[in-house]
């Protein structure tokens, strides 16, 4: 999966904004920093996330209760190349599925102003009986959730160098339509009489 973007090139290089906004990333319950080092032209960093991890209904049973998994990060910054490149595996519920991401972020050839983002991932499980129903929902979820990605960092990159197209960002539209929705259906719930008083009225 290959996503370009008209990101400028000197935010891409600000590591640290290779994350979601918090508004937006809810799923992304704990994210920690375990070692950073300088090597060369090279910012080497990891980082443990926990994660919310949804499975659909007919997977419960295989995950029990646990529905958080451990997600380990590493990500490479190389200043001469102009590239950034993370790696990101699951550590929890590897004996259910296990996913393993790659991201390059780089300039994009065909025009330097813009920067462009080449999204692999291998998805795997060995569970008997439905290890190939596992290995498409996790390639649907990876598809999903690299959408999701894309428009994190854009939304990072957006409110910090381009802050005057952020009414417009695509994340908080949605935002907006949502709390419209969920403020309408409030409101009509507090106008709508009681059931009792209806019964009784009748």
């Amino acid at each position: 999966m290959s996503q370009t973007k008209p990101l400028e090139q000197v935010p891409i290089f600000q590591e640290g904004s290779l994350r979601y906004d918090p508004k937006f990333s809810k799923h992304v319950l704990t994210e920690d920093v375990i070692s950073r080092q300088i090597d060369g032209d090279k910012i080497i960093s990891r980082r443990m996330l926990t994660k919310t991890n949804k499975i659909p209904k007919w997977g419960e049973k295989l995950v029990g209760q646990n529905k958080n998994v451990l997600i380990v990060e590493e990500s490479v910054v190389d200043m001469s190349q102009k590239t950034v490149t993370t790696y990101t595996r699951n550590l929890g519920l590897q004996k259910i599925m296990s996913i393993e991401e790659k991201c390059v972020y780089k300039i994009n050839p065909e025009n330097p102003a813009w920067t462009i983002c080449e999204r692999t991932a291998f998805v795997s499980s060995c569970v008997f009986g439905v290890a190939g129903a596992l290995e498409v929902f996790g390639a649907k979820r990876f598809q999903s959730n690299a959408k999701k990605a894309t428009q994190g960092l854009d939304f990072v990159l957006t409110s910090l160098f381009r802050s005057d197209h952020l009414k417009d960002h695509p994340l908080l539209v949605s935002t907006k339509i949502k709390d419209t929705a969920r403020k309408a259906a409030e409101m009509a719930k507090s106008k709508a009489p009681p059931i009792l008083s209806r019964a009784s009225s009748t």
